[in-house]
């Protein structure tokens, strides 16, 4: 695990200052604010409803922001007043140096693993063919399947879909890694398949951020660690602080009931 002290002296992958977003009069973010160093593993926890999947998409613009700064990078995404983006080829660009990670996979379902791995490296990144093949293999066998290359999402269990969907995301050689409840639609026997590469990317130091519900999991492989609460952050830290000893009664009340 990479700690604070390890990485304070490094560049800023990612910071997210004083976020807004609205849907019409509900206020999901209310001012939130992150900061990742390369190397840096954020893990952002949170009861249902909290925003920690809304912070996390708007962070490569999935989700529009209605307000506050984003910078990938040490590059500020340009935005309108109202936080939607004013230079789309910018979004286009620092999209392609963050890897996503989502809940439900988002594999296609009509191409094979392989052809699930190369398809944007090589008609986004224009990638060579070969090239792409070539690091998509590398990637499978780094996740423990060489032998699913040429199966079909539908014939494969929820923890081999989403260790194709990691390695996916990998095959854009990103700056920094988002997962968004990365095991939450897992049968409970196929979580710790997944958790275990994330791990291997932690040790690897890969900046991460990570929305998860699997405390045990945040606690042994985060640098940093935001509880959020009704859009705001209630408190953050590393996760001895927050596991070990919280300060808000929010955070005591909630890690009473995940544990």
């Amino acid at each position: 695990m990479t700690t604070n002290a390890q990485t304070a002296e490094q560049p800023i992958a990612i910071r997210v200052s004083g976020l807004l977003k609205s849907f019409g009069s509900h206020e999901v973010l209310k001012g939130v604010s992150l900061c990742a160093r390369e190397g840096d593993v954020v893990a952002i926890i949170g009861g249902s409803g909290s925003g920690k999947s809304t912070m996390l998409r708007c962070v490569n613009f999935l989700e529009t922001p209605s307000g506050g700064d984003i910078e990938i990078g040490g590059e500020k995404v340009e935005m309108h007043a109202d936080g939607s983006p004013s230079n789309r080829r910018q979004i286009e660009r620092l999209r392609q140096s963050l890897g996503m990670v989502f809940q439900n996979f988002n594999l296609w379902t009509h191409k094979t693993v392989l052809e699930n791995l190369i398809e944007v490296p090589v008609h986004v990144l224009k990638c060579p063919k070969d090239e792409a093949i070539d690091r998509a293999r590398k990637l499978l066998k780094r996740v423990g399947l060489a032998e699913k290359e040429g199966a079909y999402p539908a014939f494969m269990s929820g923890g081999q879909q989403q260790r194709a969907a990691i390695a996916r995301a990998l095959c854009m050689n990103p700056k920094a890694m988002l997962f968004d409840e990365p095991t939450s639609a897992l049968d409970p026997e196929l979580v710790g398949e997944v958790l275990q590469v994330i791990k291997g990317l932690a040790d690897e130091g890969r900046t991460m951020i990570l929305v998860t519900h699997e405390m045990k999991f945040a606690r042994e492989v985060a640098s940093h660690v935001i509880y959020l609460h009704n859009g705001v952050i209630e408190e953050e830290g590393p996760p001895e602080a927050l596991f070990g000893a919280p300060k808000s009664e929010r955070l005591k009340q909630f890690l009473k009931t995940v544990g």
